[in-house]
């Protein structure tokens, strides 16, 4: 993460895009035309409906009482795609706090973290008033649009630096994705981190009925080296059958962590069968082959996709959250922080590097109500308090 001090540089190279006519019912939704994770090489612009040639800024970004409502658009990983998404379909809804499934209280229950927030406003409407902008008290109709691209994580990261989106959604450090210096990631975007996933490493179902659970570090290093071939080959495993290694696509979040934090290098050489661009086709790949390992995010992983425990010098981390030690641990090696970076705007009345719709949306994912609907529900790990209240004071700097 970056630190809390005022960035000592401030850029302004962002192009808002901006909706031309009605966002089209895709777009209400927080999806557009990749969200089914179709293309094998990830390469889609990521823009979604409504999107124009050559975007510029309107008047009014960079404060100015909430005038700026252009439409607001995130691309990026696929791993931090389930959250984005998500909490951009929420948003787009704009539903009544009557409602007490996706938002507010009723007869049956209500949404998590209700408590804390109480209020008679839509969703978006409430979260937008508090910077500054004109809640329309329409369902559907928020106070501006959002939409989300998929993509990898660096394609995510270049495109926000590059001003063709506001968020870039990254699930490894921009340092690594464009090999950058720490200094100049803190000079030209702000880290938003919305929450964590304990990156597993999966077996096909075979694998696991062969009573393959655990492994090593050293065992799966040895895999991706290109030093065994066969699951006998390793100690403790009785399974007579080669190894269909699956790896994500060069450029992903998903790759990059994996190198960093399993192989000790995000360039580190890697042996590979096959590369998938998204998550969602390496838990096909995993789920249709014997024989098969991988690594993904925890949100794609299911019965035909297990995920295995890992032996690190000693230390067992479980797919359990109730073991001793787990994958959902913050020390677990293979732990990552979910960004989405934002480009830093000399035009902010406070500094940082938000705009206030970024502010007024992201917002939304820092309280309990986000932690709980947007990341613990997609199966990934809630931030810790100390630094939940690290990334709202970022946001809240934003406030009129």
């Amino acid at each position: 993460m970056t630190s809390d001090s005022k960035l000592s540089k401030r850029l302004s190279r962002r192009k808002f895009l901006v909706t031309s006519g009605v966002v089209g019912a895709a777009g209400l939704a927080g999806c557009n035309s990749q969200s089914d994770g179709d293309g094998s090489d990830g390469d889609g612009d990521g823009s979604g409906d409504g999107s124009s040639d050559g975007g510029s800024q309107n008047e009014g970004s960079s404060g100015g009482g909430g005038s700026e409502t252009s439409l607001l658009n995130a691309e990026g990983s696929s791993t931090v795609y389930p959250i984005s998404n998500k909490g951009s379909s929420y948003w787009n809804s704009n539903a009544p706090p009557s409602d007490g499934e996706y938002w507010g209280a009723n007869d049956e229950g209500s949404v998590p973290g209700w408590d804390e927030i109480d209020t008679d406003m839509l969703i978006a409407d409430y979260f937008a008033s508090q910077f500054g902008f004109e809640a329309t008290d329409q369902r559907s109709d928020p106070p501006f649009q959002t939409t989300v691209g998929l993509s990898h994580s660096g394609t995510g990261c270049e495109a926000v630096v590059d001003g063709l989106v506001d968020i870039g959604n990254s699930s490894g450090p921009i340092t690594a994705e464009l090999d950058w210096s720490e200094q100049r990631a803190q000079e030209t975007v702000v880290d938003n981190v919305v929450g964590r996933d304990g990156q597993p490493v999966v077996v096909s179902s075979d694998v696991s009925d062969a009573g393959v659970s655990q492994l090593t570090g050293d065992q799966i290093r040895a895999i991706y080296q290109g030093e065994v071939d066969n699951w006998s080959d390793l100690d403790g495993v009785d399974y007579d059958q080669e190894i269909y290694v699956i790896g994500r696509a060069e450029g992903s979040g998903t790759d990059t962590s994996f190198r960093l934090n399993m192989l000790g290098d995000a360039d580190a050489p890697m042996e590979v069968d096959t590369r998938q661009g998204q998550n969602q086709q390496v838990a096909q790949l995993v789920s249709q082959n014997q024989g098969a390992i991988a690594y993904m995010a925890l949100a794609f992983t299911s019965d035909q996709v297990q995920p295995i425990g890992i032996d690190f010098d000693g230390t067992l981390y479980e797919p359990d959250p109730d073991a001793e030690n787990t994958i959902f641990d913050s020390d677990y090696p293979l732990n990552r922080n979910l960004h989405m970076y934002t480009l830093v705007e000399d035009s902010n009345p406070n500094g940082g590097g938000l705009d206030r719709r970024e502010a007024a949306f992201l917002s939304m994912f820092l309280t309990e109500f986000g932690q709980v609907t947007f990341v613990e529900d997609n199966n990934y790990i809630p931030l810790p308090t100390s630094d939940l209240e690290e990334m709202k004071s970022k946001v809240n700097e934003l406030k009129p």
